[in-house]
């Protein structure tokens, strides 16, 4: 947000609960929008201030993830995440196409109507990967603007002159029965100018393929099904001048052989044999991040969970447990000599009398 709206609480900015569905979040977000517009309020930069405000609360708010992480922590949550502060109503409408789009005939909306679109890519991540956080080089191959034309599609600026059917508007005004409505011109298709001599290197597309390396930093604590936001590296706009869409990273997060993930904690079954489980021992277990001994006590019964705190999935400020559960051992196959040292013990337990039950003694 602004510095001067620093302070202010997201769910204040909408004017919604915190308890607001989806379909809140987005329907209070239009009204703020359209409130604080610029076309509707031109030069009130308190007004600027607000609109840009809407939407970064939107943005978060929107964003299951984000949410969760500003719920917890604040805006601190959200360091290493994809938000960004809006600087000004063009990057708004450029992140934010689809709210302003259909609401038609409404000022700026209209550049909104050729962003480029977003872009969608998976990555998988290994286990530690996804809980520790990690950098990730991506190979992309897309359109990219035309690097001899810039985008316009044309051999030369000569060679681009305004449409005469709409007087380089792009917009035409039709009569029906009452009503004047304004239309995109269907000469120029709502671009307000005619190339004569086409782009060689592009043939008049104003796009070629190209080939770029991404980075894009993974935060720790995500999870399967996550979708990180890269602004800007999607695909580029249908028309010159226009944003560029975003590049989406759908996470994928594969098994690992030993843990689960529980939330922020961890859980580990450790084999023990029965004669550890009565005497007790000290285990040495594995983490994510190398080996921690663990008292295992006398007596400890199958199932039994032991914590070993903070060595769980780090998200922000907060750290998870490693679980640790007991699985007792028997063994399947004893020597004469076993069997009879079991024999003993049994004896100074007092074995019951054949037919006796525990729970009618």
């Amino acid at each position: 947000m602004t510095a001067r709206h620093a302070k202010k609480d997201f769910y204040e900015v909408l004017g919604i609960a915190r308890e607001a569905d989806g379909a809140e979040i987005k329907k209070a977000y239009r009204a703020k929008a359209m409130l604080h517009h610029p076309d509707r309020n031109p030069g009130d930069k308190e007004a600027e201030s607000l609109f840009k405000a809407c939407a970064e609360a939107y943005e978060v708010l929107s964003d299951p993830q984000k949410r969760e992480l500003y719920d917890r922590h604040g805006m601190a949550g959200l360091k290493g995440t994809d938000f960004r502060h809006y600087s000004s109503p063009e990057d708004v409408f450029g992140a934010f196409g689809d709210i302003f789009g259909d609401l038609f005939g409404f000022g700026s909306a209209r550049q909104a109507w050729h962003r480029g679109s977003d872009l969608r890519y998976q990555i998988d991540l290994e286990f530690v990967e996804a809980a520790r956080g990690v950098k990730k080089e991506i190979e992309l191959e897309r359109p990219a603007i035309c690097s001899h034309c810039q985008g316009s599609c044309a051999e030369s600026p000569e060679d681009v002159e305004p449409c005469a059917t709409c007087r380089g508007q792009g917009q035409v005004l039709r009569q029906r029965g009452f009503l004047t409505i304004s239309t995109a011109c269907p000469a120029c298709r709502g671009e307000g100018r005619v190339i004569k001599k086409p782009c060689k290197a592009c043939k008049g597309h104003g796009q070629t393929l190209e080939k770029k390396t991404v980075e894009v930093a993974i935060p720790a604590g995500v999870e399967e099904g996550n979708v990180l936001r890269v602004r800007g590296e999607g695909m580029p706009s249908p028309s010159a001048g226009g944003p560029p869409g975003d590049l989406l990273i759908v996470l994928r997060v594969l098994a690992h052989p030993v843990f689960q993930r529980h939330g922020l904690d961890l859980v580990l079954a450790f084999p023990v044999s029965f004669i550890q489980a009565a005497l007790g021992d000290t285990l040495t277990v594995p983490t994510l991040d190398g080996e921690e001994e663990l008292k295992l006590p006398p007596g400890t019964q199958p199932q039994a969970v032991l914590r070993l705190e903070r060595m769980g999935i780090k998200a922000g400020r907060h750290t998870g447990d490693l679980l640790v559960q007991v699985d007792v051992k028997i063994p399947t196959k004893l020597s004469s000599e076993q069997k009879e040292i079991l024999r003993s013990y049994a004896a100074t337990e007092g074995v019951m009398p054949k037919g006796k039950h525990w729970w009618n003694l």
